[in-house]
């Protein structure tokens, strides 16, 4: 077993079942802040290279145990990990580390720095084109693709961990759907800061019901101009719908 220099919650996370219970940070209380807190234990173990490509996660009882906390709070760890492309979930074996290069190392380190403001003006630099792209080239199997997953957001408006799920899957669809395999992987890159524990505290703030409708009346109109193909329509709805997010977290940032 490689030695670990980070956390003692980490390290006992990896013990076996028998040892010493773990217990949550203090003022981790709220869950969206405790996913956020466990998140970045785990991640950490991951980049240090205390847990390797190939390695099997604890089960998700015995990692709630280890932090204390319920086995639905594991669940969105869990998510946020797979969502950065750390581990992956196999039916019937369990959650191992897909962890094979340094790159991904470097791609962490920045990850652990990165604001949520930080993040929408990275979008802003990139979503713009990748709109482009996919007016141009999204089939009609991607198109559809994205009609549903919009319908999937409509049923989430009293749901902020439904909504941001699926509102991720839009986007990275929509990444997809422009046909470019280094697009992609930016936008990946570039929307993991949404495992962040920052975006947790924003997104809690931002994410009421009215908002949510808000940001899915946008998805809407752009998901119609790529379905038009109507390139300058799509690239101003998804300029105007990240520079809403823009300003509503710089005015969740000063409350």
């Amino acid at each position: 077993m490689r030695g670990f220099q980070g956390t003692t919650d980490v390290a006992d996370a990896r013990a076996p079942v028998q040892e010493t219970r773990l217990t949550a940070g203090p003022g981790l209380a709220e869950d969206g802040r405790h996913v956020g807190y466990i998140t970045a234990q785990l991640r950490e173990a991951i980049r240090s290279g205390f847990y390797v490509n190939g390695d099997q996660l604890p089960a998700e009882r015995e990692l709630a145990d280890r932090f204390d906390t319920a086995r639905s709070t594991i669940r969105k760890v869990l998510l946020n990990l797979e969502t950065d492309g750390l581990i992956e979930r196999r039916v019937g074996s369990g959650t191992y580390v897909k962890c094979e290069d340094m790159a991904i190392n470097a791609a962490l380190d920045i990850v652990s720095r990165v604001s949520p403001l930080e993040l929408i003006e990275a979008r802003m630099a990139v979503e713009p084109y990748m709109t482009r792209l996919a007016v141009l080239n999204a089939t009609a199997n991607e198109i559809k693709m994205l009609g549903s997953i919009l319908n999937d957001l409509d049923q989430c408006r009293n749901d902020k961990e439904a909504f941001s799920r699926h509102d991720s899957m839009f986007h990275e669809w929509l990444a997809r759907s422009s046909k470019n395999p280094l697009m992609l992987h930016l936008y990946q890159q570039i929307n993991a800061v949404r495992s962040h524990d920052q975006w947790d505290a924003m997104k809690n703030k931002i994410l009421t019901p009215d908002e949510i409708d808000e940001y899915n009346r946008q998805h809407r109109e752009l998901f119609e101009a790529i379905k038009r193909r109507d390139l300058v329509s799509a690239v101003k709805h998804i300029g105007d719908h990240l520079e809403k997010a823009r300003q509503d977290l710089m005015g969740a940032a000063a409350l």
